[in-house]
């Protein structure tokens, strides 16, 4: 079987463990100035000419495009005073014309440390004083069964 080959190749299907081309040339480029460029290409599983040719390239339109659209967001978030979250902001981009999905928006927002105000948690305001007095049994019914699945029937 010429095809099942295919699927004993590690990494052909997924990456699994291991980090993505992105991630790795990320992380080479944050830490370039401690340790070699080809020594940490080569832990992380990647060549060094694709990440010197990952680092030359311009970024995609997709990027650009997310770019603008967190300065957008982050405008409309501080135009709120920090209280919109994702659906707000959303609407907001919708009332302007902007067409993009709920999902970018929060995790735009997300990758950018924004959120919303959320509304204040219940607040307990009786807690109950374990070592007063329970109040009075007055009906005294007894809810101990004799038997199992047998109860005293006082009806």
């Amino acid at each position: 079987m010429k095809s099942a080959r295919y699927f004993q190749k590690p990494g052909l299907v997924r990456d699994g463990d291991r980090l993505g081309a992105v991630t790795a040339f990320q992380f080479v480029n944050a830490n370039q100035a401690m340790y070699g460029v080809a020594t940490m290409c080569r832990v992380l599983a990647v060549s060094a000419s694709g990440y010197y040719a990952w680092r030359k390239r311009p970024p995609s339109a997709r990027a650009r495009a997310g770019a603008e659209l967190i300065s957008r967001i982050t405008a409309i978030h501080q135009f709120s005073r920090g209280i919109y979250g994702a659906p707000r902001v959303h609407g907001e981009l919708l009332a302007a014309g902007i067409q993009v999905g709920h999902k970018r928006v929060a995790r735009l927002m997300r990758a950018t440390g924004l959120c919303g105000v959320s509304r204040r948690q219940w607040v307990t305001t009786t807690v109950r004083d374990r070592g007063a007095r329970p109040a009075p049994d007055l009906v005294e019914r007894n809810f101990a069964a004799a038997a199992p699945l047998m109860a005293e029937r006082t009806v």
